[in-house]
């Protein structure tokens, strides 16, 4: 089958003829129709995922169809339409067992820790578990949003943050996972206030409901600290004394330390971009922290099995994943594309490759 390979770490990205897939037992082969592109992705190029061994084809947002699956497989068959979570639970573990798939001790990712779906076909581990019946009003492109990026910032909102009508919520990055945290906050009746670097991802933000738009692509005198409490200024003077609710949905030391400074008095910073070790670490403000009774929660994707609440919303039309599709690619425009991902974004908004329709 064809597929996006590379062979070492920020090396070459090739389209290349690789073997098929192995099936577990069980587990399920899809074939692959759409695949998102995503910055954790081009973190598994970089080398900043232990889990990553070479050779790789990474790619983890997909929607397809079963093929195949093992044996040891109860409740799916050749013919659905499915997508998953980026984060596949064992089924079997003490978190498994408590319903929190997405922190799994023996998790499965694939593009991580096996081959991803920038390839024709790929493999869901504990297919039982993992796999999400797809709605037949979705498509495949605005469902290969929803196992990584749409799916984690509407845990990240939804159930981590928690917001209620007419609170702040400030997201740090308005790249996929901050546009679609903008798009929850919106739906949830919070008022939103989008911080970026980036005109095009302002300008999108706005367009999904963002009330303040904060610009901070200006360089400013002084470190890193420094910097982190003027963009938290200028958030809490936005919303009039701070956000409920912020989150970093980049991933970097000066987006989580800019979260946490724009929160006012008990607010609640979520980090749901990585942190790689790589990247360095956040210069966080613990004494505040400590003096507003602040809380710094992680959020890590979502199970499978929280899926139906997001798939009712969308369905609804209250939730629009296919507005945040801004470009479509074929799989031979991936490695350019992924590669790409080095520089600063010049468009806002998802990207999609089809390998059907």
């Amino acid at each position: 089958m064809r597929a996006v390979r590379f062979h070492t770490f920020g090396g070459e990205l090739e389209l290349a003829d690789v073997p098929e897939p192995e099936l577990p037992d069980h587990g399920a082969v899809i074939d692959v129709h759409a695949t998102g592109l995503c910055r954790s992705d081009w973190h598994g190029w970089k080398g900043h995922d232990k889990d990553v061994t070479l050779p790789h084809v990474p790619g983890h947002e997909f929607a397809g169809v079963v093929v195949a699956v093992g044996p040891l497989v109860r409740r799916w068959h050749a013919g659905e339409r499915v997508t998953a979570p980026f984060v596949c639970g064992c089924g079997t573990c003490p978190s498994c067992a408590d319903g929190d798939q997405q922190v799994c001790e023996n998790q499965t990712q694939p593009g991580f820790t096996h081959e991803g779906s920038f390839a024709e076909r790929v493999v869901v581990h504990h297919a039982d578990v993992n796999l999400v019946r797809l709605p037949a009003e979705l498509d495949m492109v605005a469902a290969a949003a929803l196992g990584c990026r749409f799916a984690t910032a509407y845990r990240a909102v939804a159930q981590r943050g928690r917001p209620m009508p007419g609170d702040w919520v400030a997201v740090h990055g308005c790249g996929g996972v901050g546009l679609s945290a903008i798009m929850v906050a919106v739906a949830a009746g919070a008022r939103v206030v989008a911080v970026d670097v980036s005109a095009a991802a302002l300008v999108m933000a706005a367009t999904l409901g963002a009330e303040v738009c904060l610009d901070v692509s200006h360089p400013s005198e002084g470190d890193l600290a420094a910097t982190a409490e003027r963009v938290g200024l200028a958030v809490r003077d936005a919303t009039g004394g701070g956000a409920r609710l912020s989150l970093d949905a980049l991933g970097s030391p000066a987006t989580c330390a800019g979260s946490v400074h724009s929160l006012r008095r008990r607010g609640r910073h979520v980090q749901v971009g990585l942190l790689p070790p790589a990247l360095g670490l956040p210069p966080l403000p613990m004494t505040q922290v400590i003096a507003q009774e602040l809380e710094i929660l992680g959020s890590h994707g979502m199970a499978a099995h929280s899926y139906p609440g997001m798939l009712a919303a969308v369905v609804a039309g209250t939730l629009r994943p296919d507005q945040l599709v801004t470009r479509r690619i074929g799989l031979d425009e991936v490695p350019v594309a992924l590669a790409a991902m080095s520089a600063p974004p010049t468009a806002a908004g998802l990207t999609v490759a089809t390998l059907v329709g």
